[in-house]
């Protein structure tokens, strides 16, 4: 398996060697820049959608809705281990070497890469987030995923991965995010819904702004309003005002 991709012809190694060779043509800042970006800078990115995800689904809906979202969100870094743990075999079985040290003149753009190529961890892992918070808030997965996809150009911009190693990468987040999803949630959604009901740690799932208001509904009270005062005899309620 190791000789995958290692004749010039095949159409993954002139691929390679096309987004590869943009970076002959850009200034040494740019290079830099893609290579944080590809290393660190996605990844920290990822870390903020995942709080614009919880920030966002504690805050709207029921609070069933809530913890179900929640509990996805939890599956979501959870699925992103898993499947990094299952790239483990993967690549001891296909034994893919980087392709720079089968193929020459390719600027590689970051150093000291010596494990097998395929799966791409960075592209397995970013997807498997992307597709966890699809599960969780639609928008803020299509911006994971869209992440995950630029995660995936830039390894192989970078020359440290052929095409079809992140694109077996998407592949696997994907699935493992997917395909666990279900037996997961059963699991978690209970425990996140037991956090929720706590004092302290029920601020995680629902926020107390939004739980609030929704006790305000359940017992027929009137929230309070800015300016508003104790209503005086002569003053009209909403039944009054109905009429």
């Amino acid at each position: 398996m190791a000789g995958l991709a290692s004749d010039g012809s095949n159409p993954d190694v002139g691929l390679l060697y096309d987004i590869n060779g943009l970076a002959k043509d850009t200034p040494s800042w740019f290079d830099r820049v893609m290579e944080f970006t590809g290393e660190y800078g996605i990844l920290l990115a990822m870390v903020l959608v995942v709080l614009w995800c919880w920030w966002s689904v504690r805050r709207r809906g029921t609070a069933e809705d809530s913890a179900a979202a929640v509990a996805a969100l939890v599956w979501a870094p959870l699925a992103a281990g898993v499947a990094l743990l299952v790239n483990i075999p993967i690549r001891g079985f296909v034994e893919r070497p980087r392709p720079f040290l089968d193929h020459q003149g390719l600027e590689v753009l970051v150093a000291g890469k010596t494990d097998y190529s395929f799966v791409s961890d960075h592209a397995t892992l970013t997807m498997a987030l992307g597709a966890g918070l699809f599960i969780a808030h639609r928008k803020s997965g299509f911006v994971a995923i869209g992440l995950a996809a630029a995660e995936a150009f830039c390894r192989v911009y970078l020359g440290v991965h052929y095409p079809t190693d992140v694109v077996g990468g998407l592949a696997l987040g994907t699935a493992v995010a997917l395909l666990l999803a279900p037996p997961a949630l059963a699991l978690l959604t209970p425990l996140v819904t037991a956090v929720a009901r706590s004092k302290r740690l029920g601020r995680l799932v629902r926020s107390r702004r939004v739980t609030g208001h929704e006790r305000h509904e359940t017992l027929g009270i009137p929230e309070p309003r800015l300016g508003a005062g104790p209503a005086g005899p002569g003053d009209p309620d909403e039944n009054d005002l109905a009429a």
